[in-house]
């Protein structure tokens, strides 16, 4: 595509495809080229450019297009079916870490794992992550976390949702924290570059306070998910998520930049709050946690 056309040179002949229509060659030599390289935008590209270059060969360069389009989703359809449930998963694992000695000693680290099977009907996504802290010799940070959500879609965007989650922070002043869930979800935008999504539903929650009060309640949840692509190379998420309930009420938030480095390698930066509405007493209702990390995506 980067190779300059001489226009002092006489035209290739053009081809002349199954239906009649004749292709100019620099423009199918691009649109093969597309094709191969399996680049979606690529090829949209082509095709935008060869219907306004020439109008007379535009439709056959979208019938190509398109066919290609049938070809691959029909290939991609019978590696799912064909595939076991312990296959096809992508994702994302995040490390992040750092020691200070001399004056004050310090050492921490964080771990997360991101993943998701996208099938016909049915997408699961799973998470876990840990955050690990101390302070001469003191633990001052200690979390753990672990999700599990099957989303069955009824569609391109519509879907409904099963959640279930397990968390433990002592320092946030719980030991352990089970919620269940189920509702509908919609992918409000979903473009090449940018996608939100939304989830709302009921949901129960159990909770084992440090204090030694145990609560168990139904609740409201709320999720928000998006992601976009600045630059190549370059994107920005942002979640959110609301459990709301008659007793403590949890809000977190993630907001991350990441850039990519070299292959499936990005440097990450992110901020994370967390509040709890009725923590248990001598706990603050907030805390925030600031991760510089790299990203291994598969």
């Amino acid at each position: 595509m980067s190779a300059a056309v001489d226009v002092s040179a006489p035209a290739p002949a053009p081809q002349q495809t199954a239906a009649g229509a004749m292709i100019p060659e620099n423009i199918r030599a691009m649109l093969d080229a597309a094709l191969d390289s399996g680049n979606e935008g690529e090829v949209s590209t082509i095709v935008k450019y060869a219907r306004s270059a020439d109008p007379l060969s535009g439709d056959a360069v979208l019938a190509i297009a398109n066919k290609w389009r049938a070809d691959r989703a029909a290939a991609r359809e019978r590696v799912i079916r064909q595939a076991s449930f312990l296959t096809l998963w992508t994702g994302k694992a995040e490390l992040g870490g750092f020691v200070s000695t001399g004056n004050s000693e310090t050492a921490g680290g964080s771990a997360v794992v991101d993943l998701t099977r996208e099938g016909l009907q049915w997408r699961h996504k799973f998470r876990a992550q840990a955050d690990y802290q101390e302070s001469l010799g003191i633990t001052t940070r200690e979390h753990y976390l672990a999700s599990y959500e099957p989303n069955y879609k009824f569609g391109d965007r519509a879907y409904a949702y099963g959640a279930a989650q397990y968390e433990s922070d002592k320092f946030l002043g719980y030991y352990d924290r089970v919620s269940v869930s189920g509702g509908a979800g919609y992918s409000a935008i979903k473009q090449a570059n940018m996608q939100l999504d939304v989830e709302l539903g009921p949901a129960y929650r159990h909770t084992a306070f440090t204090d030694g009060t145990v609560q168990s309640s139904v609740a409201g949840r709320g999720t928000i998910d998006f992601r976009i692509r600045i630059l190549p190379g370059l994107g920005f998420t942002q979640t959110a998520s609301a459990y709301v309930q008659r007793f403590n009420s949890t809000v977190n938030t993630n907001s991350a930049v990441q850039a990519k480095l070299i292959g499936p390698l990005s440097a990450q930066l992110s901020y994370n709050v967390q509040y709890e509405s009725m923590p248990p007493a001598g706990r603050k209702t907030t805390d925030t946690i600031s991760r510089a990390s790299l990203v291994y995506s598969f």
